[in-house]
């Protein structure tokens, strides 16, 4: 059976059509106070260089994919205190397209998103 979903796929959608990251295709910014901004850094990391921004209200990030935060067997079996303790030590980070500037946010300030 996946043989013949395969070479469906293969055959009807030879140019792809699978994402390149897990989550959702894009992500809006949630969090943010209308006053401020969420920022793009160089590297995965809050001291990493600045090298752009998104408004509070931006929609249309693009997901080029994410890391650290929980596993799915953390997250189902710890405590909240337990989540926050890990999160704090291994921060999920994501990867992130935003009118052209490509670099690093952190994914506490994301949620699902569109684009037009």
């Amino acid at each position: 059976m996946k043989i013949i979903l395969w070479v469906f796929l293969i055959t009807f959608f030879p140019t792809g059509v699978f994402a390149t990251a897990d989550g959702p295709d894009h992500f809006s910014v949630t969090k943010v106070k209308n006053w401020d901004v969420l920022n793009i850094r160089a590297k995965p990391h809050y001291k990493a260089n600045k090298i752009g921004s998104i408004p509070y209200n931006g929609n249309c990030v693009q997901n080029l994919g994410c890391e650290g935060g929980l596993t799915l067997k953390e997250y189902s079996t710890l405590t909240e205190a337990q989540k926050k303790a890990i999160l704090k030590k291994r921060p999920r980070w994501c990867k992130v397209n935003y009118q052209g500037t490509i670099g690093w946010v952190n994914a506490r300030y994301l949620g699902e998103g569109t684009c037009p």
